[in-house]
């Protein structure tokens, strides 16, 4: 009997033989790696316009390595979280928090590059926009480990309310040195600084604290006391101390009101402080960075300021760290949209490239003009500091950076979850794979949001500084009334925003409302001063006019957008 025919195997039949079944196409390349601030022409365009273009060398660096191997390390700094350890081996309390090396990586790479610092050790014009800069591009590496960098940062103006514990300080809190371990603060060369205010009983409400603090010999500014008490949320537990919240009392125990603190984690005579950490926080995103309950018992701390003034004395930290909220979600809004245009840019649906897709054109632009827009009012912001470094006895300016800080902490942080959502609708299934970076983005999205006060106090906050100093609105007003006369649509919604300030009626009620249009108003103002012209007429004649959707991609038709899209991503 004749054997049968053997046929031999096709190209294809062969690659079927070793397991392939296809060839991959039609699929982009990864971002990574690439520079962060050479590809962002929105970013160096306000970096030169608000005055930090000396620091651009500088910010060349730190975006090759954001886009690089801090963006790596972003990735492993929230797949291995940190890991708290409350006794070594010996059975002894040591209250450590373990972290990825990754973590420290970005640490040691963003306080050498003076993210927590620069304003303070560079006093020239320009130095708050290039160290906004350096957190804008940081974040999108990873926006955990920016938290206890922003606090270290922004404790600064509030130590100086002690000028003797400053002075001891504040030399080692500005210094580029990071020390991540677990030792005294006198043996470092480095610190960084935490906070604690809010309790389980009280949230964002801090006159509901019960936390009480107890003079160990004299009482007042600059002398030492001990804490008992708790604190719900303390983020970045390792900081060498935190800036705390306690009542202090008379001798018939009445409340002299709460006063602010600066707690070691390492008592002065090297004991461990009696600072105990019960848990870290299981939080949806800002993985990377520790967040925990902690109980004082007996916890040594020097008052800072005056007694029974600890929220006054705070508040300037707050106002800074609310100030990197925007920095920070502005730097998830952009990298998520530098992700969504690269993968579109690479990628054909329905027979041509993505980025020829006219909707896709409109989604794209649309969400170019959120994110330098949110970019730009941030960057006014850091402007704005640097005036009042300048000149301390600026009103004018210390009254409109007092309200805007808190229109633009509530506006971007809000706007920045949704943005995120439709930059991974625009890659689409990849999008939502851990391997991409926007599942990590989109649950971060929220966060600041809520940190540093949430969305209802930020409108609280505006219509308390404006029954406070009425001035403060005239001051943004006319911050935004520089923008007049060169669009018929903003000069319209600006008379009809006075209006609306003007009327009292229900203002608490009606404050979100009110905020929102602040907001909108900052924004177009901004970008008609200061940007280019194209993005200032398709954000007027988008937001301004009530013919924009709810979502992205419904700018009217005479908007440019393949002009807008140039803007988004520089090879």
């Amino acid at each position: 009997m004749s054997q049968p025919q053997t046929q031999q195997p096709t190209d294809t039949a062969q690659s079927l033989c070793h397991g392939e079944t296809h060839e991959v196409f039609n699929q982009p390349t990864a971002l990574d790696p690439y520079n962060v601030y050479t590809s962002d022409p929105a970013l160096q365009h306000w970096v030169q316009t608000f005055g930090a273009q000396w620091h651009e060398r500088e910010l060349t660096v730190y975006g090759q390595r954001a886009g690089s191997d801090l963006f790596e390390a972003g990735f492993a700094a929230n797949k291995y979280k940190p890991e708290f350890r409350s006794h070594n081996r010996f059975g002894e309390r040591i209250d450590q928090v373990d972290f990825h090396p990754g973590y420290h990586l970005l640490m040691q790479t963003a306080i050498e590059a003076g993210h927590h610092s620069l304003p303070w050790r560079e006093k020239k014009p320009g130095a708050h926009v290039a160290r906004a800069a350096i957190e804008y591009m940081h974040t999108q590496a990873d926006p955990g480990s920016g938290c206890p960098l922003t606090m270290t940062f922004a404790a600064v103006p509030a130590l100086m309310h002690q000028p003797d514990i400053a002075e001891q300080w504040l030399p080692k809190i500005t210094a580029n040195h990071y020390d991540g371990r677990n030792i005294p603060f006198y043996d470092k060369q480095g610190l960084t600084i935490g906070m604690a205010m809010t309790e389980k009983q009280g949230g964002s409400d801090v006159r509901a604290n019960t936390t009480t603090a107890y003079p160990l010999e004299k009482a007042g500014p600059g002398e030492a006391y001990e804490i008992v008490g708790h604190k719900w949320f303390c983020s970045a537990p390792m900081c060498d101390a935190f800036l705390v919240l306690a009542h202090t009392h008379d001798e018939q125990g009445n409340s002299r009101g709460l006063s602010c603190f600066l707690l070691p984690r390492w008592r002065p005579d090297g004991r461990k402080n009696e600072m105990y950490l019960q848990r870290l926080k299981d939080k949806m995103g800002n993985v990377s960075n520790a967040s925990s309950e902690v109980e004082y018992r007996g916890a040594f701390a020097w008052m800072i300021g005056e007694e029974g003034r600890g929220v006054r004395t705070i508040i300037e930290m707050v106002s800074m760290t609310r100030f990197d909220c925007m920095v920070g979600s502005a730097g998830i809004m952009r990298q998520a949209l530098a992700q969504a245009y690269h993968h579109t840019g690479g990628r054909a649906a329905f027979g041509k490239n993505l980025h020829q897709q006219p909707l896709m054109q409109n989604v794209l632009a649309d969400l170019a003009i959120e994110s330098e827009a949110a970019l730009a009012i941030a960057m006014r912001i850091a402007h704005s500091l640097d005036n009042l470094q300048a000149k301390p006895d600026d009103q004018q300016e210390a009254r409109f950076s007092r309200v805007a800080t808190a229109i633009g902490k509530y506006w971007i942080c809000k706007r920045t979850a949704q943005f995120t959502y439709e930059c991974m609708e625009c890659i689409g299934g990849v999008g939502v794979v851990e391997d991409n970076v926007l599942p990590r983005l989109y649950r971060e999205s929220p966060i600041n949001a809520i940190w540093e006060g949430s969305g209802n106090v930020q409108c609280l906050d505006v219509l308390r500084a404006m029954q406070k100093d009425p001035q403060v609105m005239h001051a943004f007003m006319a911050e935004l009334a520089r923008a007049a006369g060169r669009y018929e649509v903003f000069d319209r919604y600006l008379a009809a925003l006075q209006g609306e300030i003007e009327d009292l009626q229900k203002l608490e009620y009606r404050a979100r409302s009110l905020v929102e249009k602040l907001a909108l108003a900052w924004q177009a103002s901004t970008l008609i001063q200061f940007a280019d012209s194209e993005i200032a007429a398709a954000y007027v004649s988008s937001r301004l006019t009530g013919e924009h959707g709810q979502y992205y991609g419904t700018l009217p038709v005479e908007v440019d957008a393949q002009q807008l899209m140039k803007r988004v991503l520089r090879a």
